[in-house]
């Protein structure tokens, strides 16, 4: 029994995951101080979370919340969408960034992505509007910051809002701005696996103060507390009023004070994931069946996937072969409208060329900060010797 256990440490030894969170005493012991104090939520854990957000963003007012999901649907349910609605977005991204649009009873219009990046192109997101687009979502794919610039233009221009999908890019720029303060409204992911992480957790961030204080109210239920702008604010000093419907997204104190601690390293993750990426580069770019990830100019990227591209419909093999060697590697995503319960609204596949292209070459190796160069060579030695 001893000898079966020692196999089974050593397999776990021998994987290595696609991506892992960065625990240490300093996290554990931040967590516990709220553990022994008087708030769990909604306390000063929570302000200071979105505080230290908040010097990321450029000044970008900070809205904690329970999920990255959770951030998209506070940010749509913020800028006001619902049916007869539209929203232009990128298909190459998890299928939340487009659900919780349709949640909102907005139809979803997809729209083309750069065959380099991933990311939503402004000509196609101009193609897609419409007299009925009130919001352009753009993902920032595997932390490279979509060009935002001239997609803010692209929104803009038709009276719509752009709202920047940041699940993988916090601590990025593009063009010299920090994410976070390039989009309408701007949203982050932390789950664990994410560039920090406060094991469950989102945010939201907009420098417009009427979406800020919107997004605010819908994280929390859509109490208005505030007596200047109740109906019937002479009731109490207990009342608070409902104007609009919100749900409970409220992020607990024990969770932010998770995040407060892993934003003071957040620097050393992102230099740490560019020498990982930058390893992984070096030892593939010259191997004929693949493609390495590009950065455009202007381009500060925190990089949260290594999305290696493979050639000649040779993925799946490779994928099996690294599997079958312990190593954790990943597809992200099928393009959104590929998911049947978009098939079952009449989305059909060949809308998106570019992003079906980029789908079935993608590969995303492990890339998490712990990861040792070792490690990072190992898996390019498993690449190369499959090829």
């Amino acid at each position: 029994m001893g000898e079966v256990r020692e196999r089974r440490d050593e397999a776990a030894q021998a994987t290595l995951p696609y991506g892992r969170q960065s625990v240490t005493e300093a996290d554990i012991e931040a967590v516990a101080n709220v553990l022994r104090g008087d708030w769990l939520t909604t306390g000063p854990a929570v302000r200071q979370f979105e505080e230290d957000l908040c010097t990321l963003t450029g000044g970008a007012a900070t809205v904690a919340v329970t999920s990255g999901t959770a951030a998209l649907h506070v940010a749509y349910a913020a800028t006001g969408i619902g049916k007869g609605d539209e929203v232009v977005c990128a298909p190459m991204t998890f299928v939340a960034t487009a659900a919780t649009a349709a949640l909102q009873g907005a139809t979803v219009v997809f729209a083309d992505v750069s065959p380099e990046t991933g990311n939503l192109l402004p000509e196609a997101a101009a193609a897609a509007l419409t007299k009925r687009t009130r919001v352009v979502s753009a993902v920032d794919y595997a932390g490279h910051p979509a060009p935002h610039d001239e997609l803010a233009k692209v929104a803009h221009d038709a009276g719509a809002l752009l709202l920047e999908d940041a699940a993988h890019s916090i601590g990025g720029s593009w063009q010299g701005r920090p994410v976070g303060s390039l989009a309408d409204i701007t949203t982050f992911s932390f789950f664990p696996t994410k560039n920090l992480t406060t094991a469950e957790g989102g945010a939201v961030a907009s420098h417009n103060p009427d979406l800020a204080r919107r997004a605010a109210r819908f994280r929390n239920h859509g109490l208005v507390r505030d007596p200047s702008r109740q109906r019937h604010p002479d009731e109490g000093g207990w009342h608070q009023e409902v104007h609009e419907f919100g749900l409970n997204y409220r992020l607990p104190d024990v969770l932010c004070a998770l995040g407060s601690s892993q934003l003071r390293r957040l620097d050393r993750f992102k230099a740490r994931r560019a020498e990982i990426h930058a390893r992984y580069t070096a030892g593939l770019c010259d191997l004929d069946g693949v493609r390495t990830p590009v950065t455009l100019p202007g381009a500060d990227p925190m990089w949260h996937l290594y999305p290696l591209r493979v050639l000649d419909g040779r993925r799946r093999a490779l994928y099996e072969h690294l599997r079958a060697n312990g190593i954790g590697v990943q597809v992200n995503y099928i393009p959104v409208y590929w998911h049947p319960v978009f098939e079952d609204l009449g989305y059909q596949r060949g809308m998106c060329p570019n992003a079906e292209q980029f789908y079935a070459e993608e590969l995303s190796l492990p890339l998490f900060p712990d990861l040792s160069d070792e490690d990072v060579d190992r898996v390019v030695d498993l690449v190369r010797e499959f090829f």
